[in-house]
């Protein structure tokens, strides 16, 4: 049987694939987008049996639209379509959007590749393609997608590894207790090593909003963080005091 994509009235259960759903991909969206209504339809019944959630549009501009209700955790992407290429919407949804997008491209030339992926394509497959390849190319993105997302969850600043997700802190592989003041104040310090932030920047940063008279309790938290996570907190190494504006996250040892 030939497994490479046909664009006929083939249905997904006539091609004799099978492959067990991950269970970190059941409740991906997928939105395919090419102007060939029985290609959708194919893509959208192989899709769904693989355990995506699948979404199409006609072309970039309902693509646009569709992305941006959907909120697709991956875009299978035609080149080739009218109204607005898959060039045009990869320049454009890119301004607003980090969401993976593969290329299905006719075109064999390298340049078109290339192009695809300066423009922030992160794959792309040529027609005509396999089902299961297909398939196999979209799972590496999410796993690649997947990670990023986990790591950028992890802080790491010199001795200093700070989990968002298991919400726990250790120094030089101690744990550290803090409270969830302290680690949220710790996790923007950490996510922005070098820059100064004043004491109303951070109350807002934690609260949301900002008053005069509750600044100094930014004090507070910053001395009992320094007690907390610092080899000496009367002489700081991690957490400096930038005087007359605030604090800073060192970006440099010393």
């Amino acid at each position: 049987m030939n497994k490479e994509i046909q664009y006929n009235s083939k249905k997904a259960s006539d091609y004799e694939f099978h492959h067990p759903i991950e269970a970190q991909f059941m409740a991906k969206t997928i939105l395919v987008v090419d102007d060939k209504a029985n290609v959708r339809t194919l893509l959208r019944e192989y899709l769904s049996e693989e355990g995506f959630r699948v979404v199409t549009a006609a072309d970039g501009r309902e693509a646009l639209f569709v992305a941006r209700y959907e909120k697709p955790d991956l875009i299978l992407l035609d080149i080739m379509m009218p109204e607005m290429s898959g060039y045009e919407f990869t320049r454009a949804f890119r301004k607003e959007s980090e969401t993976p997008i593969i290329l299905v491209t006719a075109k064999l030339e390298e340049s078109d590749k290339v192009l695809g992926l300066e423009l922030g394509a992160d794959d792309y497959v040529t027609k005509p393609f396999g089902m299961r390849e297909l398939v196999a190319r979209i799972r590496a993105v999410l796993r690649r997608t997947n990670r990023d997302i986990k790591s950028s969850e992890i802080l790491r600043v010199f001795d200093i590894t700070l989990d968002k997700t298991s919400h726990t802190v250790t120094v030089q592989e101690r744990p550290v207790e803090l409270t969830p003041s302290e680690f949220d104040l710790l996790a923007i310090l950490m996510t922005n090593p070098g820059r100064v932030f004043s004491r109303s920047d951070l109350l807002e940063e934690l609260q949301g909003t900002s008053f005069e008279g509750a600044k100094r309790t930014i004090d507070v938290h910053i001395r009992n963080l320094r007690a907390k996570i610092e080899p000496d907190p009367s002489n700081p190494l991690f957490i400096e005091t930038v005087f007359g504006i605030g604090y800073r996250f060192r970006a440099e040892t010393r």
